[in-house]
């Protein structure tokens, strides 16, 4: 696996290439957010893992600037504070998972892992419910043909209501369906992800299309909440 470390700490930049090294990975390190950023725009990368506070460019803008220019390499934020404001921002931002400083290595390799391991979503048929539409083919959504920008884990969670759309799906099923069953994935966790592509998806004129059952999970569904 090819990763990209954005860190200014050395101590800590030194550590991940040494560890992500011996675990044979490919491992190419920016001290700066700009030189992060024309690493990431210049090269492919399998993941990347992404501090917070960087100077020249915090991770959040990094992160704002890959997506904005349809860059979807996944990326781990690394952030020491865990206040729910800041963990929003940096998934609001693009990040597709955050781990707060300090960490375990092993932490550290299992989300990699979980991140990077799906590959290109398998071509089929668009999923079209109401004026949402999902192209697996592209990897786009629209709405009222309006195009999106989803992060990845925002994309799955979609693809993943979308092909049970009218169906309830419990929230642990939601969780292990979209992070894999070898993560712990908190409720809140999900509840942030689902709030922030409610704001996505919610865009235009048209109804929500994302419900609340109360007590059981999420269903997706063009009809008007009850």
């Amino acid at each position: 696996m090819r990763v990209l470390v954005v860190e200014d700490e050395r101590r800590m930049a030194d550590l991940l290439r040494t560890g992500l090294t011996e675990e044979g990975h490919s491992v190419a390190v920016a001290s700066t957010g700009p030189d992060g950023l024309a690493l990431a725009e210049a090269e492919d990368f399998d993941v990347i893992v992404l501090d917070v506070l960087l100077p020249g460019l915090d991770g959040y803008d990094v992160a704002r600037r890959l997506r904005r220019t349809g860059n979807q390499t996944p990326v781990l934020m690394l952030t020491a504070r865990d206040a729910t404001a800041d963990i929003v921002t940096g998934l609001d931002a693009g990040a597709d998972d955050y781990l707060v400083k300090p960490f375990a290595f092993d932490v550290l390799l299992a989300r990699l892992r979980a991140i990077s391991r799906r590959g290109p979503v398998a071509q089929g048929v668009c999923l079209v419910i109401g004026d949402l539409s999902l192209d697996p083919a592209a990897h786009q959504v629209r709405r009222a043909g309006e195009l999106l920008t989803l992060t990845r884990t925002e994309y799955n969670l979609l693809e993943f209501l979308m092909r049970r759309a009218g169906t309830v799906v419990p929230r642990r099923t939601l969780i292990e369906g979209v992070w894999g069953h070898e993560r712990e994935i908190e409720d809140n966790t999900l509840d942030v992800f689902v709030r922030l592509l409610r704001q996505k998806v919610g865009a235009g004129d048209g109804p929500g299309l994302i419900h609340t059952v109360r007590g059981v999970g999420y269903v997706l569904r063009a009809e008007p909440e009850r």
